[in-house]
């Protein structure tokens, strides 16, 4: 049976896109998240997008990414609000959506080896 794709193994790449877009439900729990007013929530986290009303969340200042999630850890690379993330964030990973998915996708396929996982050295 092959491994499924641990986004704990990932160094956050998808929170690296330039545009995590995010609904008013989901501005909504990030507020609540950090008792604040969706207003406040909206404002604090998230600014216009390309799009006629849409909202991204902001970015940080990344060594790995150049800019990342303003809710990823830097040291852990990991989600400082996995359980109030964003819809967008919860629909990860899958076929189209993560580079770096289809990437370990396509060379465990062409190696015939589902476990193998890309290393630096």
């Amino acid at each position: 049976m092959a491994k499924h794709y641990d986004c704990d193994d990932c160094p956050a790449y998808c929170c690296s896109y330039a545009r995590i877009i995010v609904t008013d439900e989901d501005i909504e729990r990030l507020g609540q998240h950090h008792g604040m007013s969706p207003r406040e929530a909206r404002r604090t986290f998230t600014r216009k997008g390309e799009d006629k009303g849409e909202r991204i969340l902001r970015h940080q200042a990344d060594e790995n990414f150049t800019t990342i999630c303003r809710f990823i850890d830097p040291d852990t690379r990991g989600c400082t609000i996995y359980e109030a993330r964003p819809e967008i964030c919860r629909e990860f990973p899958g076929e189209g959506r993560c580079g770096y998915y289809d990437f370990l996708t396509f060379e465990r396929n062409a190696q015939d080896d589902p476990d193998w996982v890309a290393t630096t050295g």
